[in-house]
């Protein structure tokens, strides 16, 4: 990976009363140039606002931006300019994190083109936003926050998440490119009843069918299934060689289905209304 072509950004989903907002403040350079944005999506539109630079540690996880803030304690939002203005405070509690790094031993693999990271699969959302004048309160709402960084994002690839009654759901599946071949990088959590199930490709995960709108994974006797029903999809910027310049469509909230079983056993079937879904698989 080109130090020169480089970009980490973070996705914080918020979620309650019908209604879902996720904020991605991201910091990029390319060819020596550094910038940093916030995009925010929503169930009807999508904002991109630019800026110099952007602060952030790890842990615990915290990133300034102007004159916000996105931590694992909560968000703090105060933006005012021609197209946006957003301000209030929201407050997360009961964090869940995964047992260990969703890339296992990818994690120390150079010269990858992307790595992804997870750092609470479902917590509780309290606090109200002001969004263009119209206010959205979260009581006991959901939340859910992870990253990604490297240099580009796969060209073809499906990512989802939805929290649900029990738990949450998070499972990406991408074309790899490695050291001049590629191969089908599968990362996925099912966080249910408190128990955490991994699938991914270093536990042995296979791709079993990708196309109209479904992937469905399978891990020993796990097989999981996901399914977007109706797209919500609005357009954001995704990192090209360290650069913010490709286009890709998510739904922030619409409908999908999931499920997830273990030899004959159901584990667990929803279709939620308020999943994230990114189907850039069509290629």
């Amino acid at each position: 990976m080109s130090k020169n072509n480089y970009f980490k950004g973070w996705y914080f989903k918020c979620s309650a009363n019908d209604k879902t907002i996720a904020f991605i403040p991201a910091y990029h350079r390319s060819k020596g140039i550094e910038t940093a944005s916030l995009q925010i999506i929503t169930d009807k539109e999508a904002f991109n606002i630019e800026f110099d630079s952007l602060q952030y540690s790890e842990k615990p996880l915290c990133v300034n931006i102007d004159k916000c803030v996105f931590s694992e304690n909560g968000i703090k939002l105060n933006i005012k300019n021609e197209k946006l203005s957003i301000s209030g405070l929201l407050r997360f509690r009961c964090i869940s994190p995964i047992r260990y790094d969703i890339m296992g031993p990818f994690r120390f693999v150079p010269f990858m083109q992307c790595r992804h990271g997870v750092y609470s699969m479902r917590h509780m959302v309290d606090g109200q936003i002001t969004v263009n004048g119209q206010q959205l309160n979260f009581k006991n709402g959901q939340g859910y926050i992870e990253g990604d960084s490297g240099s580009s994002f796969p060209d073809r690839y499906i990512w989802t998440q939805s929290c649900f009654e029990n738990g949450s759901i998070m499972l990406s599946v991408a074309d790899i490119p490695m050291l001049g071949f590629h191969f089908t990088g599968i990362i996925g959590v099912v966080l249910l009843d408190g128990k955490e199930y991994r699938i991914a490709t270093y536990l042995g995960a296979k791709l079993k069918h990708i196309g109209e709108n479904t992937v469905m994974v399978k891990q020993g006797a796990y097989e999981l299934t996901a399914k977007l029903i109706h797209k919500n999809c609005q357009p954001l910027y995704a990192p090209e060689n360290g650069r913010m310049s490709r286009i890709i469509h998510e739904s922030a909230s619409c409908i999908a289905y999931y499920n997830f079983s273990c030899k004959d056993k159901l584990l667990c079937e929803f279709t939620s209304n308020g999943a994230s879904f990114e189907f850039e698989y069509n290629k």
